[in-house]
């Protein structure tokens, strides 16, 4: 009886413990990790939220750059850190869904050993063609390839970049046969297009810009499930006749497994709020990131959904790791 009435303490005292230190959650400064180097688009858009947060927790955001393995070693970093509050991580499609379509050998299981936060935001990318191609829509572009099968090229920054996928994605919902040619880099690509060496590219925005403006590339879509902000008068692929269509390099927040769920609601909530503020949203859309606040429970269910909608993509095309 006494023993029992010992443990009901200790777990009461225990609860109230770990309430207290939830309440008065952030007491010190947050780790942030990204993993990818500093100075990467990525680093840049976190830098942007790190500043932004501070201030609203009261405590310091400190980046810590852990780049390496295609992020997954920052990734890792996030997975085994203390579960505590003070350790959050940059996770993108890349290290939560196409890397485990890859079938790569993960030192991390990207469902069981985080917490989700939230999402940070996405990058569409732009269908830019050369413009002598003669096709000024998808629904143009895919005519075009039915009839020339294994004549039109596309670039991408290598194999298994999202640049890559989307286009694989784009050739196994309408069955076109389109020749895949990896550069080192996206920039490379489109001096290609540009020069009519090869016909396409799912490329970057904010660098294509000036390029579509002046007519040396033409930009017939966007990759996104809504239309870009910088580039409103171009539809989407879906908007062109193939609904759900989206690929996007999205980027999101999460924490060590076991962190208090009350500790990233709290988070999650500074969050979005950062997001909402307009000088933020406008610094990332230079960037070419857009926006999209939301619950770590919409978080969760996006990575179930591209780990699947990306490993099927991978399986279709064949595509191996690099």
């Amino acid at each position: 009886m006494i023993r029992s009435i010992i443990a009901a303490f200790m777990a009461c005292a225990s609860s109230s413990a770990a309430l207290a230190q939830t309440t008065a959650w952030p007491e010190r400064s947050v780790r942030l990790i990204v993993p990818f180097p500093a100075g990467s688009a990525t680093d840049v858009a976190m830098r942007l939220i790190e500043t932004a947060l501070t201030p609203r927790l009261g405590h310091p955001v400190v980046i810590d750059n852990r780049s390496g393995a295609s992020g997954s070693i920052g990734v890792d970093a996030v997975a085994k850190a203390a579960p505590d509050g003070y350790t959050t991580g940059l996770i993108t499609v890349s290290t939560h869904a196409v890397a485990p379509g890859l079938g790569k050998k993960l030192p991390y299981d990207p469902l069981t050993d985080f917490t989700p936060v939230g999402m940070v935001g996405s990058t569409p990318y732009a269908l830019v063609t050369y413009p002598g191609l003669g096709a000024g829509s998808v629904k143009e572009l895919v005519a075009l390839a039915k009839a020339k099968p294994g004549s039109l090229n596309y670039g991408s920054a290598g194999p298994a970049s999202m640049a890559h996928l989307a286009a694989a994605l784009l050739a196994t919902e309408t069955g076109v046969d389109i020749v895949h040619v990896p550069y080192r880099s996206s920039a490379h690509a489109v001096t290609d297009i540009i020069a009519g060496r090869i016909q396409m590219q799912f490329a970057t925005i904010p660098p294509s810009l000036e390029l579509i403006a002046t007519e040396r590339l033409r930009a017939i879509a966007v990759s996104g499930a809504r239309r870009s902000t910088t580039l409103p008068n171009v539809p989407t692929v879906a908007e062109q006749g193939l609904p759900g269509f989206e690929a996007t390099l999205w980027m999101a927040l999460v924490m060590p497994a076991k962190t208090p769920p009350e500790i990233a609601q709290k988070f999650n909530a500074a969050l979005n709020a950062v997001l909402a503020q307009p000088k933020v949203r406008d610094a990332l859309l230079v960037q070419g990131l857009e926006p999209e606040p939301g619950t770590p429970e919409a978080l969760t269910a996006r990575i179930k959904v591209e780990m699947g909608k990306w490993r099927d993509v991978i399986v279709k095309a064949g595509i191996k790791a690099d």
